[in-house]
Parts: structure tokens; sequence; C-alpha cells
């Protein structure tokens, strides 16, 4: 036997195995470690519910982000939902799928056509403890988000609309409502600042106009406290129709003198209304 062959092999081995074994509890501490964070974490934010965010048409998630600000300041998990804006009824299946996600109480709020999704998503959602609408909808069972909108004077939303259509999955065709550019500003965010509302308009999602048509099936409000947010300048929704809504929801009012975008303009009034409603209910 040649010792000299054999004994490198042996030291060589032994080497790779003390390099395996230490790099594993580096490994297992770095996990430890960690989980130990994200336990402290998850601990931390037990005793507040989550807030999930639902926007609302020609908008999308980032419309909240002054109000998740806030709101992590105060300790609150948040999650901002992507609203499809494809259809009232598959919109409301989607967020109820999210909602089903989230261990723990829920104050689900929502701004503009994203109050009628939430609506019509909470109702028998035992884990959803308030709803809380920004410049939003509040659907009773039939209405359509087009027909509240249209039942006080005020609105200037409408012929500021581009139609475009587009292919649906089963072969038809429909219709996507973009607000044109150049009135973006005026009858949207009229309180926001021209560089943040020409970003707004360039990325805003389009609603399918079926979704504004679609009727409501369910009104979570009749078993959910709720509170809501008017505001007063608005050119989307008129105070009039959120004040008629909110009234005959028994929600809690609030008047905020702002725009459409109040997300936006405002955060932090949206984020206190919000904590308002989480402290009364959770």
């Amino acid at each position: 036997m040649n010792l000299n062959r054999t004994r490198p092999l042996i030291i060589g081995r032994r080497s790779r195995l003390a390099a395996a074994l230490a790099a594993a509890f580096v490994l297992a501490v770095f996990l430890t470690g960690t989980s130990a964070a994200s336990g402290a974490a998850v601990e931390h934010h037990t005793h507040k519910p989550t807030v999930v965010l639902v926007h609302g048409a020609f908008a999308d998630s980032s419309s909240w982000n002054g109000v998740i600000e806030d709101l992590g300041r105060k300790g609150y998990p948040v999650l901002a939902v992507a609203n499809p804006l494809r259809g009232l009824h598959g919109d409301a299946a989607y967020l109820r799928s999210v909602l089903d996600s989230i261990s723990g109480p829920i104050v689900l709020v929502g701004h503009s056509y994203g109050g009628s999704v939430m609506s019509e998503a909470a109702a028998g959602q035992a884990a959803v403890k308030a709803l809380v609408y920004i410049a939003s909808f509040q659907l009773e069972a039939g209405e359509s988000t087009a027909e509240l909108a249209a039942k006080f004077p005020g609105a200037q939303l409408g012929p500021a609309l581009n139609s475009i259509p587009f292919p649906t999955p089963d072969g038809d065709t429909g219709t996507d409502l973009y607000i044109r550019k150049d009135r973006f500003r005026a009858v949207f965010a009229a309180d926001v600042p021209n560089k943040t509302a020409r970003l707004m308009a360039a990325t805003q999602r389009p609603i399918a106009a079926q979704a504004l048509q679609d009727g409501a099936t369910q009104a979570a409000w009749k078993t959910i406290p709720s509170w809501t947010m008017v505001t007063t300048q608005d050119l989307a929704i008129p105070a009039d129709s959120m004040r008629f809504m909110a009234k005959r929801a028994g929600s809690t009012i609030v008047e905020v003198d702002a725009s459409h975008a109040v997300t936006v303009s405002e955060p932090a009034a949206v984020a206190r209304l919000i904590h308002r409603a989480a402290r009364a209910t959770t």
C-alpha cells in the first residue's frame, strides 16, 4: 500500500467534510437569526389588524404609497391589492381570495370603484372588522357603479374619458376606459402637484366599461361597521353622491377639502381615518 498516495486523499476528504459542516453551521445560525427576527416582527404587529387597500379605476396600488408609509409608522401591517378592474364579480372574487390568505382581523379600505369591489367581496368575511370608503362607492344589491356615479350632478369624469377596444378571453371585444392625459389633473387630481399628476396620468390603469355596469349582489356595509371620507372638491364622484351612500350605510362620515385623488394629496388624513376605524373595531 502506498501510504503517501492514500493520506492526502483522506486529508482532502476530511477538509471538505469540515468545510461542509462549518457552512451548515453558519447557515443554521443565519436561519435561526432570521426566524427570530421575523418572529419578533410578527409579534410586534399581532395587536394590529392587517390593513388591506383596494385602489379604484385610473389608479394603481402605488396611489396608496403615502398612506402605507403613515400606517407603517403606526405599526400596521399593510397590503395594497392589485385590483384587476375587469368586472365587478371577478374583481370581487380575486379580492376575496386575498382576504382568505390573511390571518387575523382585517380593516378593508377602498378608493373609488375599489369600494364597489370590497362591498361585494367582504360579505360573509368574518375577519373583516371595518370597511373604510375613501371617495368611494357603497353599492346596494342590484345597483351599479355607473348608476350611482350619475345619481347626483357635478361629475365631470365622463366627458374626459377615452374608449379603447380590447379583445376578451372568450373572443369577444370589450371596452377599456382611460382618462385623457390633458384632462387627468383637472378632473381626477386637481390638488396633486403637476409633476405627480403627469406620472399618474401616464401610469393609470384602465377599467373595463363592463365593470362599471355590473350590478352588485352583496352589500357588506349592512353587517360590517363602515367609515366614509367625502372629498368635497371631487369631480369624479359628486360629494352629494358620497354623502347619500354613506348615510344610507350608517357610516361614520369625515369630510375633507380634497380632489378625488385624496390618497395621494392627503395621505395623512386617509391614514388617520383608517386608524380610527381600526381602533374602534379591533
